[in-house]
Order: C-alpha cells, then structure tokens, then sequence
C-alpha cells in the first residue's frame, strides 16, 4: 500500500498544485494569481495577434518596452537603456544571474538568503554545485547584522538574495536595513540580487528599493507576471550595471535569446494606453490586502500564529500546538477538504510546523478555503 506521507523529490509547490489541476480543489498552494488579467490588455493581444510579430524578438528586448521602463525609472534611478534586459520572467533573471556568478566569482563561495527561503534562491546554488546558506530573522523579523557579517565570512558568501515583500514570509525591509546590508556589501564585496517581483503588492507603504545607490554590486529583478495576473505570459526584466551587464547579455545570447515578441508588443500596448497599469494595480493590491487580514483572522481564531507582514502573496502561518509536521497537515487537509497549501518545511528546515497559504485568489475562493479549513478542525 503506499504510503500518502511519502515527501516528493523535487519542489512542494509543485506537487501540491498537481493535486489540484488532477483531482480539483481550492489552490491555496502554488503563487499562481486567480484573477483575470486586465481586460484591455487581453483585448489588446487579440487585435495584435494578426501582425507579423512571431519571430524572435531583440535579444535586449521589445526597444518601445525598454523605452518604457527607462521612463518609469529613470524619474528615481539613474539608468540607462543599456542597463535593462527583458526575460521570460523574472526566474530566468535569477538563473541567468547565477549562471554568471559563476564564471565571474572564485569557488568556493556561498549564496545565503533570508529563512524562510524561496526556492529558487535556494535550489539555484545546489544545481550550479555552489553552497547555500540560510539565515534567520531575529523573533521581531529584524536581522542581526553583526550575526549576519560574521556568517558572510565564515561561510565565504559572495552573493546575497533579497525579495522585499519576501516570499513565503512577506516582510518589507525597512530603510535602515536596506542600507546596512548595502554597506556590508561593499565591505566585504558581496553582491546583492534585489528581487521586486512583488514591490508594488505592498498593503499600506511602498517598500525602499535603493537603486538610486545603484553601483556594480546591485543585481535587481522584476517581472509583470505577479501585477498583471500573467504567470504564464512568462515576461521580467534584469537591471544590472554596466560593469555586468554585456557579458551577462552575452550569456542569454545562447540560453534565453529573448522573451516572447507578441506578449512583449501587448505589453507595450497596454502600458502606454492605460498608465503602466495603475488602476489595475491599485485594486490588486487593495484585494490582497483584505484577503491577508481575512484569512489571518480567521487562522488565528483556530490556533495559528501569524507574523505579521505588510505585502506580497501569502500568509506564513505556524500550526496550532496539536499539529507537529505541515507536511502531514497538507496532505491531510487535502485529503480530507480538498485545499491545499504548502508545508514550511519547503522553505526552510527550521519551519516543520509551518504552512503558506496563497492570498491571490478571489474572495470567494478565499472565502471557501477558510471554511474548509474551519471544517477539517472540527472533524480531525
């Protein structure tokens, strides 16, 4: 007989998500947003999609999207056109970026991000045979920075990922931290991976992203997937100095080559007809904003701990006293209710008793989850 607890090889998210695309369910599991995308933006790719615009796009990416972005940041930041790159999603930045750590950075050398950790950060460095290590907030979510340098040294780390809101556990760095991680990086020549898929899916204060400090050890990375309701258009963007940028480019010359032409055109279409979005965005943000407080209300009436953060997608709960091991609170919440979630241990060793839920989904959507969740108390 198998054994249902059996822990799959490979990524949680993903298997977890299967059950649901297999055998249905409520997906509070993979980041995967349950709602529609822009409909002028949908609308625009069909009155498009005639054009001749299905071969390769430029390497560098759609010029009038370049153009774009330049113009939406160089208000704050001091860029060039040179110093973007578009890609097929900001996952692939993260492998293209690692890929060239790699040729650039003496081995051995260690990659470290903040536990709980997100997969990519974490599995990137064991593919590419480099270390990678974790580490943890203080109880009040801060760090300890003197902790923090003396774990750099020991470990010999050299690259650093950063997400503000994180994911799973949604913390906005503040100012001040971002600032004293920047002097540690240039005292001790490290560099820093800012990833700001979820920057602007902040609940009250937009998070510090310090690019106007921007200098050869600041790698940032951003897609429209996550603001958009887009995963599957598989379109981001990679800021990077000059120092960096043209070999980097050189690199995606023969692994990505370049992002899908006619979701790039769209994109250039909708961004300059509606204003980057930001009608779009603002309801998004106000929707995940309720479903977090909901959602985390209604856990915490069942036992659960939440720390509290201020944006992204999830809610990174710890599971009421009775329950030991997420892994096996998954699998049988799925079971019993057909809701999944993702067990903590995924994201870090230290979260055995931990579950993330996903908050993009419809109110309904969420709505049904917690009263599942609340049934499965009353009968396990």
């Amino acid at each position: 007989m198998q054994n249902k607890y059996r822990k799959p090889i490979g990524s949680y998210i993903g298997f977890m998500s299967n059950k649901v695309k297999t055998y249905g369910g409520i997906n509070l599991a993979q980041g995967i947003p349950g709602f529609d995308p822009p409909k002028e933006l949908t609308d625009i790719l069909s009155e498009i999609a005639g054009n001749k615009i299905h071969q390769y796009a430029p390497g560098n990416g759609n010029n009038e999207l370049l153009d774009l972005l330049l113009n939406k940041y160089k208000k704050e930041f001091p860029f060039t056109k040179d110093d973007f790159l578009i890609l097929q999603g900001a996952t692939e930045a993260l492998s293209l970026l690692y890929t060239y750590f790699n040729k650039i950075i003496p081995k051995p050398f260690a990659a470290l991000a903040f536990d709980p950790v997100y997969e990519s950060y974490k599995y990137l460095p064991e593919i590419f045979n480099t270390d990678f290590v974790p580490f943890s907030f203080e109880k009040d979510s801060s760090i300890e920075f003197g902790k923090l340098e003396r774990t750099i040294v020991k470990n010999n780390v050299k690259v650093i990922f950063l997400g503000s809101p994180g994911n799973p556990f949604g913390k906005i760095w503040t100012k001040q931290e971002i600032n004293s991680l920047l002097e540690l990086s240039k005292l001790l020549n490290i560099y820093i991976v800012l990833d700001a898929v979820y920057k602007e899916l902040y609940f009250d204060e937009k998070p510090y992203i310090p690019l106007e400090q921007f200098d050869s050890n600041i790698f940032y990375t951003n897609s429209f997937s996550k603001i958009f309701s887009i995963t599957g258009w598989r379109v981001g963007y990679l800021i990077a100095h000059k120092d960096h940028m043209q070999k980097i480019k050189s690199i995606h010359d023969y692994t990505g080559l370049c992002a899908s032409s006619v979701l790039q055109q769209a994109l250039v279409e909708y961004l300059k007809k509606y204003d980057f979005g930001n009608d779009y965005i603002l309801n998004l943000r106000n929707k995940l904003k309720d479903s977090y407080y909901h959602l985390s209300s209604e856990l915490e009436k069942l036992g659960f701990e939440i720390p509290e953060t201020k944006g992204g997608y999830f809610v990174w709960a710890k599971l009421p006293e009775k329950y030991s091991e997420g892994f096996k609170f998954a699998i049988d919440l799925y079971d019993q209710q057909k809701v999944a979630v993702i067990p903590g241990e995924h994201f870090s060793d230290n979260a055995t008793n931990y579950i993330r839920l996903n908050i993009a989904r419809e109110k309904s959507e969420v709505e049904e989850g917690i009263k599942r969740i609340k049934k499965f108390f009353t009968i396990s």
